[in-house]
């Protein structure tokens, strides 16, 4: 039996600059946090020449072409396992479609139960750009790399994209007090909305492809936004931090029609007014989490919880993707 866990992450900065369509031109730049939520793999070895799989779906097929979901595909046929005889079982701490990264926490988690399966060593880099060589160039996901790296590596890190496809990841050098005021002072509330990332990404990368100046403006913002968010965090400026969250959300909202919806909007005007300094949709938009930095948290979860909103509530995590048992 093998069994791997690999963090979902929040996006603090730079969110939509990694996404490759954009990167490879201009270069990219994010803040991502990876938290203490997960995707688990679990792979046992059957009797049976099969595969079995078991997710939000089941599959029993014979070989690895029969295999509808494409992750899984993918992934086994590149272990090249001649003769599978696997059954493997995903879960998570939170389901897909809401904004934490899922998709490349799941193919992280994936990956490295199957080399642990097969007794192969593999370094988090070389395990975030497998994840990537799948969701990106082999199922052609309009995505970007910063998922799979804050899977890969846990913690809290700066990710730079370089136009010439090579990406660095470093530990943003944050002190203790800071890395504490951020775990309490970030809080997530689910919106009930689940999303698709790439269908918001993919109008995304229709317009930075045809060089849409909106879109190309709003991306460098990001981009530069997110430098501000660094240089904050590193001296400690939270209060300061939690404005360019704001202000950033305000411009984010406009890159997409379907980036935030009218329910949304009052959520977040009601958390403004409620105890947060600033806050944003986590993720790619449309759904999933509002993440508020709050200067009063008693009233901000009051008001949310007054309006029905759920908070999960979460540390950091510092290991990335690990083999729990094997």
């Amino acid at each position: 039996m093998i069994i791997v866990r690999s963090p979902l992450r929040i996006t603090l900065a730079g969110g939509g600059s990694d996404v490759l369509s954009y990167a490879n031109r201009y270069g990219g730049f994010c803040i991502s946090a990876a938290i203490d939520k997960y995707v688990y793999i679990m792979i046992n070895r059957t009797f049976d020449q099969k595969i079995f799989l078991k997710y939000s779906e089941l599959e029993n097929v014979k070989t690895v072409d029969e295999i509808n979901h494409p992750i899984f595909q993918e992934a086994i046929k590149l272990l090249n396992f001649k003769t599978p005889q696997l059954e493997i079982t995903s879960t998570a701490d939170i389901p897909a479609g809401t904004g934490l990264g899922s998709s490349g926490s799941f193919t992280t988690a994936l990956l490295r139960a199957l080399y642990a399966y097969r007794k192969k060593l593999i370094t988090p880099k070389e395990l975030a750009e497998l994840a990537c060589d799948i969701e990106i160039n082999k199922l052609h996901e309009p995505i970007g790399k910063q998922d799979q790296y804050s899977a890969a590596f846990g913690g809290i890190n700066t990710i730079t994209f370089d136009t010439d496809g090579e990406t660095y990841i470093s530990s943003l050098p944050l002190s203790v007090e800071t890395m504490w005021d951020l775990e309490e002072n970030l809080l997530l509330f689910f919106t009930g909305f689940i999303h698709k990332a790439s269908d918001i990404l993919r109008i995304q990368e229709i317009k930075t492809n045809s060089e849409d100046i909106n879109m190309i403006g709003q991306l460098n913002y990001s981009k530069e936004l997110a430098k501000k968010i660094e240089f904050a965090l590193i001296h400690g400026l939270t209060f300061y931090f939690g404005n360019l969250l704001h202000e950033h959300w305000m411009e984010k909202r406009k890159r997409s029609y379907n980036m935030t919806n009218p329910k949304i909007d009052e959520w977040y005007n009601l958390g403004i007014k409620n105890g947060a300094i600033g806050g944003k949709l986590v993720g790619a938009g449309g759904g999933g989490f509002l993440m508020f930095y709050a200067h009063d948290k008693k009233k901000l979860r009051s008001a949310m919880k007054e309006v029905g909103l759920e908070e999960i509530r979460f540390n950091f995590d510092w290991e990335g993707t690990k083999v729990l048992l094997s």
